[in-house]
């Protein structure tokens, strides 16, 4: 259903750094940079036939988290969500709610992570045992 998901960088580079690392514990390469015709760098990450991108914006505004807004990626075990978020912390994330494990809900036991990059943006790191 999801193509891709952008977010806004106010530092292309740090978050060339951060999400180059992060990414590449789930099996993420290099992205791919493009500058458009405006002259704002994006960054696209591709994996499994998904897409994650980071952009300059556009409009040549300040980039900005929006209250609510969390990325989930999927991990592959427990073991990945904790190493996700370690990676994300060493790399100038910030480590928000609990700490990395099991947590108990109503679609049953899921193992979460969840930090925020660099820009403020909420990331979640997500395994469904089973």
């Amino acid at each position: 259903m999801i193509n891709h998901i952008m977010i806004g960088s106010n530092d292309i580079e740090r978050s060339k750094a951060f999400y180059t690392k992060v990414l590449g514990v789930l099996g993420a390469g290099e992205p791919m940079a493009h500058v458009n015709d405006t002259g704002q760098t994006r960054l696209f990450y591709m994996h499994d036939g998904d897409t994650f991108s980071i952009s300059e914006p556009i409009n040549g505004e300040p980039a900005n988290t929006a209250n609510g807004f969390t990325i989930g990626f999927k991990c592959d075990s427990l073991d990945q969500v904790k190493e996700l978020h370690d990676v994300a912390v060493a790399n100038g994330g910030a480590t928000c709610e609990d700490p990395p494990g099991p947590r108990e809900g109503s679609m049953g036991v899921m193992n979460l992570c969840y930090f925020t990059d660099p820009d403020g943006h909420k990331i979640c790191g997500i395994h469904r045992p089973g």
